[in-house]
Formats: structure tokens, C-alpha cells, sequence
């Protein structure tokens, strides 16, 4: 982003990787403890609290990095020209590493295992469309955003992920590096090891979407003639 060094950026993505991520599988695991067994009820809190902190980071973080916190959003901004290629690969990589050390966080404050793997199966074609249609829906969401109301990222973000963890039937990961994550963590928000690939390989196939009609919707503003 214009204005800040890579350094900062990087310092903006870890953090917000970090709370976004600690959010994501904190909340699943107390939301397990607190439902007395009632799934619907430990989805709807792990949904609110993943969508407040989405709010939060992005307003916070965004002016500083662009808040991708997503392998995706990074695939996405390089793609329409608006990353250089050459910081694609630093950018996912703070993700990865600010969401390791969130797991483990997690895992330290609910006294389970810091090394875990998770045992739950995610899999399955309704899966993958489900991973599918999620990432494309938010990478679309976040450059329609951009262009036309910059101002509204913030809170179209959070709530475009609130409804699709309860519209798509993978509860909308859609984010690569949360997916890896995930997978360390044996508790509500976890997915088995071995549905990793498929997912992002669906996750990604969603964004190459996104990012084409994006392209070709945009094309046709006469703000870009």
C-alpha cells in the first residue's frame, strides 16, 4: 500500500492474521464448551464472534496493509495488478506464521495441547462447491467494494462471511492459510489434514473466478475507459 514500507505491511498482516485466526478457532472452542452439545447454537456464536473481529481488523488494519489476511484476497490484489508479484509470496507467509502462533495461543489459553491435528472430515463435492462458491463470493464482494464503495469493506467483509457460514455447507473457510491452520487444531472450527488440498484447491478456483468477472464487470465502467 502506498505510504507504508513492506515491513509495516507485513507487521499489519501478521497481526490481523493473528486475531483473525485466534477468533476463528477461540470462539469454536468455547462456543463447544458452552452449547451443551447444541451445534447450531456453537455455529451461530463462532459465526458473530468471526464476524466482529473481521470488522474490527479490517478497520483497523486496512489503511496499513490492504487487511487481506487471506492467501486468496493476496492471489487476488496480484492478479488485478494492484500487489507486486514479488510480495505475494512475504505476505502469505506472515499469514501462515501470525496463524501458528495464533493456534497455539488459543490452544495455551483453553489448557489443551499446543500441538494438535485435527480429526474432523470435511470432504465431499458439496464441500469443495461450498468452499468454492464462498471464496468467490468474498473475493468479489471485496473488489466490487473497492472500486465503488471503499468505505463499506470493513463491514461488507464481516457480513458477507456471517450469512455464508450459514448459506455454504463448509461454513465458508474460504481462506487458504485458515484452512492450513485449521487443520492444526482438534476442536469445532478444525478440519482433518487429508481435506486441506481439495478445499484450497476449490478456495483458489473460486478466486480465479472472482477475479475474472470482477475484471470484466469493471471493464465496462466508463470510470475505466
Amino acid at each position: 500500500m502506498p505510504g507504508h514500507d513492506l515491513a509495516r505491511r507485513l507487521t499489519a498482516e501478521a497481526i490481523g492474521s493473528f486475531f483473525l485466526f485466534a477468533g476463528v478457532i477461540g470462539s469454536g472452542i468455547m462456543a463447544e464448551q458452552l452449547a451443551g452439545g447444541n451445534v447450531a447454537l456453537a455455529l451461530l456464536a463462532n459465526t458473530i464472534a468471526t464476524g466482529a473481529i473481521l470488522y474490527v481488523i479490517i478497520a483497523m488494519l486496512g489503511p496499513v496493509s490492504g487487511a487481506h489476511f487471506n492467501p486468496a484476497v493476496t492471489l487476488a490484489f496480484a492478479l488485478r495488478r494492484a500487489l507486486p508479484w514479488r510480495e505475494v509470496a512475504p505476505y502469505i507467509l506472515a499469514q501462515l506464521a501470525a496463524g501458528a502462533i495464533a493456534v497455539a495461543a488459543v490452544h495455551l489459553m483453553f489448557d489443551q495441547p499446543i500441538l494438535q491435528f485435527s480429526t474432523k472430515a470435511r470432504a465431499g463435492i458439496g464441500q469443495w462447491t461450498g468452499e468454492g462458491i464462498a471464496t468467490f463470493g468474498l473475493v468479489l464482494t471485496i473488489l466490487l467494494c473497492l472500486r465503488y464503495r471503499p468505505e463499506s469493506i470493513p463491514a461488507s467483509v464481516a457480513l458477507y462471511i456471517t450469512a455464508a457460514y450459514w448459506f455454504t455447507s463448509s461454513t465458508s473457510f474460504a481462506n487458504p492459510a485458515i484452512t492450513v491452520i485449521r487443520s492444526l487444531s482438534d476442536s469445532f472450527a478444525g478440519i482433518a489434514p487429508a481435506n486441506v488440498p481439495l478445499f484450497v484447491a476449490a478456495q483458489l478456483l473460486g478466486t480465479l473466478v472472482a477475479v475474472a468477472l470482477a475484471g470484466w464487470m469493471l471493464a465496462r465502467d466508463p470510470a475505466e475507459a
